[in-house]
């Protein structure tokens, strides 16, 4: 199970992984998960430490056995970092940072250190900082208890303060900066959606699980240049762009950022001005990746981020992405439609380009029964006024 490296020297790349068996059915996949993430951070994994639990232990997650275990696959392999595949609590992490006399991070963490590197915009970096610093303060007693006793820091402290408060409360005061500058962005974007439905310009958010192809899709849709890879959490930033459909019909179509398996709050939370281009659209494209096995969890996964930011009302379509990759029942491209007669399912491939129309033709009928929901509520009103205007108040 060990996959031994040069020696025992430290390599600051090189982490043991971390995957414990609590009798979920999707075990296997999600430890495959955790082996892209780490990957998709530059990461090489050097050893896997699995195990079997009825429950976490409190003090160190894994139990004294299981420590000793990483501990001897951090000598043997000479990693430096340790990953667990779950979330720690504050103390189990520090307990384990002891034992192992070395660096232990979880999912959470993880996951906001990827996010760190990938961000690109101004404000996507702000919302990256805004989500660390968070996940920090939640935490900050670790590594500090040395600090705890008061120190000298002119102009920093009051009297009485200690280390560990002091840097709590300079903490907070960036998460408030970070807040200002991230409700500036807001209130442009906010601008901006009012001028589009002043102009009665229709708006699409792509959204999916990370790694669906929704960048893809949205490049092949507008002929964009998103950032597209193979890894978890390519776009970071949301990026918008007009999509003009048959008829010359003109849509603002946006790019957002991936979901994934327990997205931690923190990140919604920062994210939550981003994700507004989801809340405030007409329309949603659902990209899933058609050939994952596990295509079914990762819709309600993506489902439940969506109800989490309020956006689980908005109609959306299911993009059924990468038939190119796979041999459907149903013969390749195409789409389906409900009782009423709308397309709810449309199976495409984002990389070549087939069963793109079909996007196209759904949001076109989509715009058309906007179009007569809009007048039908007109005519509706205009009933009333003209109702109230024949009453007789003499």
């Amino acid at each position: 199970m060990l996959d031994r490296l040069a020696g025992n020297v430290p390599n600051t790349s090189a982490v043991v992984l971390v995957s414990l068996d609590f009798g979920d059915s999707d075990y296997a996949e999600n430890l495959e998960e955790l082996r892209q993430l780490t990957a998709s951070d530059g990461l090489a994994i050097s050893a896997i430490v699995k195990g079997k639990r009825s429950r976490p232990d409190p003090a160190t997650f894994a139990g004294s056995g299981k420590v000793e275990e990483i501990k001897l696959a951090l000598e043997q392999t000479g990693a430096s970092l340790v990953i667990f595949n779950h979330d720690l609590s504050p103390a189990q992490q520090r307990n384990l940072e002891q034992h192992l006399r070395g660096r232990v991070i979880d999912r959470t963490s993880l996951i906001l250190d990827i996010f760190a590197q990938r961000a690109k915009s101004h404000e996507g970096k702000l919302q990256v900082e805004l989500a660390q610093l968070e996940h920090l303060a939640t935490r900050l007693v670790r590594g500090w208890t040395h600090l705890e006793r008061q120190k000298g820091g002119i102009g920093l402290r009051g009297p009485g303060e200690t280390q560990l408060e002091t840097d709590r409360r300079l903490l907070w005061k960036r998460v408030k900066v970070l807040k200002e500058k991230l409700g500036k962005f807001q209130r442009q974007r906010e601008v901006q959606r009012r001028s589009r439905q002043r102009a009665q310009v229709m708006s699409v958010s792509v959204v999916g699980y990370t790694n669906a192809g929704k960048s893809t899709l949205f490049n092949s849709l507008t002929r964009g240049n998103a950032y597209v890879a193979d890894q978890l959490f390519a776009t970071l930033d949301a990026t918008t762009r007009k999509l003009f459909v048959p008829d010359h019909r003109l849509f603002v179509i946006s790019d957002t950022v991936g979901f994934i398996r327990d997205l931690p709050h923190t990140l919604v939370a920062a994210f939550r001005a981003t994700l507004e281009e989801t809340v405030q659209a007409d329309m949603l494209l659902h990209v899933v990746d058609a050939g994952s096995p596990n295509r079914n969890k990762q819709i309600d996964e993506v489902n439940k981020v969506l109800k989490e930011i309020g956006a689980d009302s908005i109609p959306q379509i299911l993009v059924l992405n990468k038939i190119d990759l796979i041999n459907l029942s149903a013969g390749g491209a195409g789409y389906g439609r409900d009782e009423c007669g709308r397309i709810t399912q449309i199976r495409v491939s984002a990389k070549t380009r087939e069963g793109l129309e079909f996007i196209k033709l759904s949001l076109s009928e989509a715009i058309d029964e906007r179009a007569l929901q809009r007048c039908k509520d007109q005519s509706e009103l205009g009933n009333v006024i003209d109702r109230y205007a024949a009453l007789d108040y003499g």
